[in-house]
């Protein structure tokens, strides 16, 4: 008998956060501050094992949201982007844009440096599978065999990343 496959889709109203940020377009040339309610929508793709079930989903529910609680009601700045260069002094947080001309403060406690080049949903996206996917790697038994992370910035406005153990 072959392996039966099955999608399982996690997509529940908690799953969200609400974030400030900007989209940087050139060394240049930026969005205003704002904020966006981001939801969260993960997909799985595993083996059916033999009682009719692929996975404890709950402990992915559980993470998901976690790492939604660390993104919520925070100003979100990229780490890794050419044209913004980030300082922290005391209990500040400054971002210095457009060759320094600009020098945005923000209280430490209102951000999350992330690890990425720019805060949108396509760089959104990637992080959170990452971040999922230490989670996947500590529970191989589960069979997961892709993983696919959309980001929504909006109804009808997202950014997927994915994943094969291929």
């Amino acid at each position: 008998m072959t392996n039966q496959l099955t999608k399982i889709e996690l997509f529940k109203e908690a799953m969200n956060f609400s974030a400030g940020h900007f989209t940087i377009f050139s060394e240049s040339e930026r969005e205003n501050l704002h904020g966006h309610n981001f939801s969260v929508s993960v997909i799985f793709e595993a083996e059916v094992m033999e009682n009719g079930m692929t996975f404890d989903y709950g402990i992915y529910k559980k993470i998901i949201l976690e790492i939604c609680e660390f993104l919520d009601e925070v100003v979100l700045l990229p780490l890794n982007s050419p044209y913004l260069r980030i300082e922290e002094l005391d209990e500040y947080v400054y971002a210095f844009f457009n060759s320094d001309k600009e020098k945005i403060p923000f209280l430490k406690r209102d951000v999350k440096l992330l690890p990425m080049r720019n805060i949108t949903v396509e760089e959104l996206s990637h992080w959170f599978l990452q971040e999922l996917l230490v989670h996947v790697e500590e529970n191989q038994e589960n069979l997961i065999h892709t993983i696919e992370v959309k980001i929504f910035s909006g109804p009808g406005q997202s950014g997927n990343s994915f994943w094969s153990k291929k």
